[in-house]
């Protein structure tokens, strides 16, 4: 295997930190962050070495009485476990494959019943296929993760081009996303609808809590288009529409600090369908960020605390958002090597109805089931888009090396 020094974990991209006054600042490294450490020749072997050991020593930690007793620490380790299981699981598995390849060349050496030798020559073939699918498993497994990949995400769909069909077409987008989300068992919370005249959205937003929400969706953001017949069409000619969906990554308080000075909060009855205490109380919460000029409008719950909090959460990763924006921007190379961290106005995938396809554009991906998929099942859409993005990088750390 060529010498994959530069596969560092956490040596592209963004690393954990928190926003401070308009600042993305760095935490502190840990085993998968940071390439300073491992430069000068360090090949994949020795950090995969390192990591075992640091594996080992960990486990010890965890088995330490002392340890329980102080549970942040605890909870800390736990999770580092559990982020490096899946890489040491597999390094284990790659060094097993090698001892094969070992065994059954001696075998080969030292037998000479011809039956015997067969089956070496059978268990060595296997352990060779074994060890190049291992290396390439291990190559992904080391990728730079991104920090944000474990959050919960902020979810916004707004209708673009094509009136009320494009509306109609929001809301379908937003049916399938929740749809993917139960699937998933993710939690689903609107925070603020803004309906059309016909059951569409000109504007949604949502929040979705569950492990690895934004690792997988994180890759919708972008404009997507739909081409059919609209209800809303008597001549029966197809129209081309379109709407715009954000994914953000939930911001907590340690992530962003927002100064209240800068913040204006308005509180109003509630407008469009809700229940009697929705309608009739002051509990819509209008959250204006001053510095920005972001504006958030919650209204779906029936306390005016919880739509605060609601408003508050969302204007935390708005911001989180846009500082992660600038930095990517700055980075323009990277982000050119990756999938799906485009500009937002990028046309993403195309949904066109009388042909019963989807295309992403992206990746250059056809399928050809465009109900299951406006029904929720976007796994493999999200599958080809993550294993793009793997080889894209995979490519660029190849070129670096």
């Amino acid at each position: 295997m060529p010498d994959c020094g530069s596969c560092q974990p956490g040596g592209a991209g963004l690393q954990p930190g928190s926003i401070v006054t308009g600042r993305l600042e760095t935490g502190k490294q840990s085993i998968f962050s940071g390439t300073a450490a491992y430069t000068g020749g360090i090949t994949m072997f020795d950090r995969l070495d390192d990591i075992l050991i640091h594996y080992e020593e960990l486990m010890q930690e965890l088995n330490s009485p002392a340890v329980t007793e102080d549970q942040n620490r605890f909870r800390k380790l736990m999770k580092e476990q559990a982020d490096l299981t899946p890489l040491v699981d597999t390094y284990k598995e790659y060094k097993k494959a090698n001892q094969d390849v070992a065994d059954s060349l001696a075998l080969l050496d030292e037998e000479s019943d011809e039956e015997m030798r067969e089956l070496a020559k059978e268990e060595l073939s296997d352990a060779k296929d074994r060890i190049a699918g291992l290396e390439q498993k291990l190559k992904i497994l080391l990728l730079p993760k991104d920090p944000n990949d474990d959050k919960n995400i902020i979810l916004e769909i707004r209708a673009g081009a094509g009136g009320e069909e494009a509306a109609l077409f929001a809301a379908e987008l937003y049916r399938m996303y929740v749809n993917y989300a139960e699937s998933n068992r993710w939690k689903v919370e609107m925070v603020s609808v803004n309906e059309s005249g016909i059951g569409g959205f000109k504007e949604v937003v949502a929040m979705i809590t569950g492990k690895g929400a934004y690792s997988k969706l994180k890759y919708e953001s972008g404009v997507h288009r739909v081409q059919r017949v609209p209800e809303t069409e008597s001549g029966g000619r197809i129209h081309t529409s379109t709407a715009t969906v954000a994914v953000m990554p939930e911001a907590e308080e340690v992530d962003v600090q927002i100064d209240m000075k800068d913040c204006r909060i308005d509180v109003m009855r509630a407008s469009g369908n809700g229940g009697q205490c929705v309608n009739t109380t002051d509990s819509a919460v209008r959250l204006t960020h001053i510095p920005t000029g972001i504006v958030i409008y919650s209204q779906t719950e029936k306390s005016q605390l919880q739509n605060k909090e609601k408003a508050f959460r969302l204007l935390r990763s708005k911001l989180y958002d846009m500082e992660l924006e600038k930095r990517q921007n700055s980075e323009a190379e990277e982000r050119r090597s990756q999938i799906g961290t485009g500009d937002r106005s990028e046309k993403i995938r195309t949904y066109n109805f009388p042909q019963g396809r989807v295309t992403d554009h992206r990746i250059k991906l056809t399928l050809y089931r465009i109900d299951s998929i406006m029904d929720g099942d976007i796994q493999e859409i999200i599958d080809s888009l993550t294993a793009a993005d793997q080889a894209a990088r995979l490519a660029k750390m190849g070129e670096v090396a």
